[in-house]
């Protein structure tokens, strides 16, 4: 049995004492402990060696205390496992040398064997659930096709993926094939990620508010809606699209126990596109914990206010941002744990 239970009894819809808390990419960069880990280890290999990705996941849990860890990994080890070579390249970010742009370069990549490729990602699971000892729940995560179609076929990140819509655009047929891909490997991947001990599921689309609704409900939800059908009966799933607003009331008539929500949309247009009955998830601006520590107080507890303490998790509009003081992340943690109305 999970100690804290929280995390878990809010994406029931339980009414919970206070809200539980977490912060997206909260393994990472802002923690020191973790500096000196990447200062020793490339990326990747931090990834794929099961005893640094535990270590990673549980040192947010020591240090700023929120009530679930996210294993930490990447969304990249998805296409890497498919065939498609991925690089990190410091002050760049991912790149694909070898960019999909034709049906040929389609029929090439490969729904992988999961334990075969993505075995380490399931060691460190188990060493993870391990370290944890049952305190708190694990999360673990894919991106949404969509996501990771942008940097397969854009071959690095962009502030629009022209490239990539355009293929959508122009050769629908391949782009779909591509979709439906990524699809059938995510979904075998979170599947035994379940199978082996995360106690929910989380799916980032990063890029889909980079579509019109008509393109994201074809190239995006259409996939996503797969993944969540496909797991639901097996665990909790959280669907979180940065800049999906638009979508959120159709995505609360899926099978999905939670539904992220960026900072662009306030509590009250959350609830009410969402009808009120699924939990929600979110949607402090990472900036914003550069602010005081009394005024980040004060505003945490306003959010809840705004989203109710029920059906409701506390979490950032997107991932903790590198250069956030640890003291500030703790007050961010400290103030939902201080709340009461």
């Amino acid at each position: 049995m999970i100690k804290n239970d929280l995390f878990l009894r809010a994406l029931n819809g339980e009414t919970v004492e206070r809200p539980p808390v977490w912060m997206m990419r909260q393994a990472g960069r802002y923690l020191p402990e973790f500096r000196a880990l990447r200062d020793k280890y490339d990326f990747f290999t931090r990834c794929k060696t099961p005893e640094l990705a535990s270590e990673i996941t549980v040192q947010p849990i020591r240090i700023v205390k929120p009530d679930a860890a996210i294993l930490f990994s990447d969304i990249l080890v998805v296409p890497q496992a498919m065939g498609i070579d991925v690089e990190l390249k410091d002050n760049i970010g991912p790149i694909i040398p070898n960019p999909i742009r034709s049906m040929a370069d389609v029929e090439k990549v490969y729904i992988p064997e999961i334990n075969d490729k993505l075995g380490y990602v399931m060691d460190a699971i188990k060493m993870t659930k391990e370290m944890l000892n049952d305190e708190v729940p694990l999360i673990g995560f894919a991106g949404s096709p969509w996501t990771i179609f942008c940097y397969a076929v854009e071959g690095k990140g962009s502030k629009s993926y022209d490239k990539a819509k355009g293929f959508c655009f122009s050769e629908p047929v391949a782009a779909h094939a591509l979709l439906q891909k990524i699809t059938d490997t995510t979904i075998l991947y979170l599947k035994e990620k379940v199978k082996t001990g995360v106690n929910a599921i989380q799916i980032f689309d990063s890029w889909g508010g980079m579509l019109s609704p008509t393109d994201y409900a074809e190239f995006s939800w259409k996939y996503i809606q797969q993944i969540v059908d496909a797991l639901a009966d097996e665990t909790k799933v959280i669907v979180f699209g940065k800049g999906c607003w638009f979508a959120l009331e159709t995505m609360a008539q899926s099978k999905a126990s939670a539904l992220g929500v960026d900072w662009t949309c306030d509590p009250k247009t959350a609830r009410k596109l969402t009808g009120g009955n699924i939990t929600l998830q979110g949607n402090f601006d990472p900036s914003r914990l550069l602010s005081p520590i009394p005024t980040i107080k004060k505003m945490v507890h306003q959010m809840i206010d705004e989203f109710g303490k029920d059906k409701y998790i506390v979490n950032l509009g997107h991932g903790i941002l590198p250069n956030i003081p640890v003291d500030h992340a703790k007050a961010f943690i400290e103030a939902v744990k201080e709340y009461s109305r």
